[in-house]
Formats: C-alpha cells, sequence, structure tokens
C-alpha cells in the first residue's frame, strides 16, 4: 500500500511540472520591406523561415508589407527586423545592410524599376 501511495504521489509531482510548462506564445507584426519581385519575396521568406523563433511569414508585394508570426520568448521584432537588413531589405525605420543589399541581384537592388515577373 505504501508503494502505491509513493507512485501516486510521485506521478501528481510530475504531472504539476508538466502542466507548469507554458505553451509558446506567438505574436503577429507587419513590417513595411523594399522588396519589389517574386526573387525578393522568395529570399526574404526562406531566410525569415530558417530564423529562430519565426513561425511563418508572408510578404505581400501589392504593399511591400511582410507579415510574420513569432515566438514571443525566442525573438522579438527589433531581431526580425535585423534580419530582414542583414537579407539586404530595409525593415520599417531599419535601413538594408549595404553589403547585402549590394550583393542582391540588380533587378532586386532599391534602384531598380518596378517590373513585373
Amino acid at each position: 500500500m505504501k508503494k502505491v501511495v509513493s507512485i501516486l504521489s510521485i506521478l501528481l509531482i510530475i504531472s504539476n511540472f508538466v502542466m507548469a510548462v507554458e505553451p509558446p506564445k506567438n505574436a503577429e507584426i507587419k513590417i513595411k520591406t523594399s522588396a519589389i519581385c517574386s526573387m525578393c519575396k522568395k529570399r526574404i521568406e526562406r531566410d525569415l523561415g530558417v530564423s529562430k523563433g519565426i513561425v511563418n511569414s508572408n510578404l505581400d508585394l501589392n504593399d511591400k508589407v511582410v507579415t510574420i508570426t513569432y515566438n514571443t520568448k525566442k525573438t522579438n521584432p527589433e531581431k526580425i527586423k535585423q534580419v530582414i537588413s542583414k537579407i539586404g531589405y530595409d525593415a520599417d525605420e531599419v535601413v538594408a545592410d549595404q553589403k547585402s543589399h549590394d550583393a542582391l541581384p540588380d533587378c532586386c537592388q532599391k534602384t531598380a524599376a518596378s517590373h513585373k515577373d
């Protein structure tokens, strides 16, 4: 009988620890970019997809706004904007990293004329 009570006590303690773990909290942010074409879209979404804490991203080329769902425990809006800058694009008030921007294809640079894919 003592063994049964001991086992039940241990299970109760373990279940309390499991319940104490909070699920990740996701948030959404919209960031204006300097993206121009579908190559920009693929590049931004791909690179954000492998960034820590990013759950999902979708760039709308009509308004050049990327909508990002992210885990608030792993990243924040400032870090996300820095990631976009390091890819070579503006992210709201954060200007594109010049070296990364210069490495983009000519059609993806800020000075490129708007074009359809």
